[in-house]
């Protein structure tokens, strides 16, 4: 029998019973379809929560909090050591002044936190600005994203009237000189002593929305100068606040991250986080994939007694079957292509529903927590949340499931049909 016969043969006894095939499609299409929009549920969340935390930190960073056999700051050699390991890009070492200082504009100041770090390093680990550039001489600097609107005139630092804010600075920032006053640290003899810079670039707005940024970065060639007027006779020059080593992808930040520790190192990077999330998530998925599976082995029942009424119902035909000749291979194959053309079109079925009840949740259930977020003044207008996410592995596992399930529910019954007997099978009436 050639293969269009065999769908022939399929199509003609389906045909016959429209009522029943339809419900028992209709079952195994809600049983696909419930596995997959409740894994994609699972998938949806994990991607939500990967986003907010690669979007509120630099995904390519490695924080390195010292070494684990002593407390002594990380030196320049050490840094530069880390700087020619595989797949870093920079290392940036910033510092802080710790000294009593402020920032003047003409009439205005700003008690910004002055940074010292490397301009050079700071452009190789591709510190965004949203205007202006990086610098090109020691004298030029990087403000904050928030630095003008705390450049404020002596009257605007002073308590301003009821209902009324202080204005920030208004103007043109880029090119323009500022002075940095310093106040040295002894308690005796306080001196102040003036710098002149000029802003080059200002550094992109925060990803936190409660971060403000009223930073000032210096280079770091004025440490030296800086120390020795500030810091008295006899005190330590302070140690590098922070020290960054910056990968050159996220797929580098894991093997960097490893070579670190290895080294002695205290580090943390996004990928610690992001082990322990995957963990979770993928935990959550396989489980919410195992309970839909439930509903698709649910399903299979009634594909398992379509399956068995089909047999009973055609046992006179299978009779003349296999009185002409007709292999019980091929008995099998038919009610098997069946079972899996029920299988076939119910996920295909499922698949659509289920990219249609995604979009429908993605796009209801986000306004509705967000409205509410908005009542209790939780802030959080500007996130993004995935409910539902349908990645085509979700899709393969699922249809698999579905039709392997569908196979195997029509499997017993096609195997009752090879054995049937020819001469009983004649005998039954038409």
């Amino acid at each position: 029998m050639l293969f269009k016969d065999q769908v022939g043969f399929i199509r003609q006894h389906m045909k016959r019973n429209k009522l029943r095939v339809a419900m028992t499609v209709l079952a195994a299409t809600m049983g696909c379809a419930f596995l997959i929009v409740l894994a994609s549920v699972g998938f949806g969340l994990h991607k939500t929560l990967m986003n907010e935390l690669l979007s509120n930190q630099t995904i390519t960073e490695v924080q390195i909090h010292g070494k684990e056999d002593s407390g002594d700051p990380i030196t320049p050699e050490e840094q530069e050591a880390i700087r020619q390991l595989p797949g870093v890009e920079a290392v940036v070492a910033r510092s802080y002044l710790e000294s009593p200082s402020r920032v003047l504009l003409d009439d205005r100041s700003n008690s910004a936190q002055i940074v010292l770090t490397d301009a050079e390093q700071e452009t190789e680990a591709e510190l965004d600005l949203s205007a202006g550039a990086m610098p090109t001489s020691r004298d030029e600097v990087i403000v904050g994203y928030h630095f003008a609107e705390n450049l404020l005139t002596e009257q605007g630092i002073a308590t301003p009237e009821e209902g009324e804010m202080p204005t920030g600075y208004q103007g043109e920032l880029i090119g323009e000189t500022i002075q940095l006053e310093v106040t040295s640290n002894d308690p005796e003899n306080p001196e102040t002593k003036t710098w002149e810079f000029t802003i080059a670039g200002i550094a992109e707005e925060p990803a936190q929305d409660w971060r403000v940024d009223n930073q000032v970065l210096v280079d770091e060639s004025f440490r030296e100068e800086f120390s020795a007027f500030a810091t008295p006779e006899g005190e330590e020059v302070a140690p590098y606040f922070e020290i960054n080593a910056y990968a050159k992808d996220l797929e580098a930040v894991q093997a960097v991250t490893e070579t670190l520790k290895a080294e002695g190192y205290y580090v943390y990077s996004v990928t610690e986080e992001m082990t322990t999330i995957n963990l979770f998530f993928n935990v959550l998925k396989a489980g919410l994939i195992f309970v839909g599976t439930i509903a698709v082995l649910i399903a299979s029942i009634g594909i398992f007694n379509t399956m068995t009424m089909a047999v009973t119902e055609r046992t006179r035909e299978i009779g003349v079957m296999k009185a002409i000749g007709v292999q019980p291979k091929l008995i099998q194959r038919l009610f098997l292509m069946e079972s899996a053309w029920i299988g076939l079109v119910g996920t295909a079925l499922a698949v659509a529903i289920s990219y249609a009840v995604s979009s429908l949740v993605n796009w209801l259930i986000p306004k509705i927590v967000l409205n509410i977020l908005a009542e209790d003044g939780a802030g959080a207008a500007d996130m993004t949340i995935i409910v539902s996410a349908i990645p085509w592995q979700l899709v393969v596992i699922a249809s698999l499931i579905s039709i392997g399930v569908a196979m195997v529910s029509g499997w017993r019954p096609a195997r009752k049909a090879t054995r049937i007997d020819v001469i009983q099978a004649l005998r039954q009436e038409l």
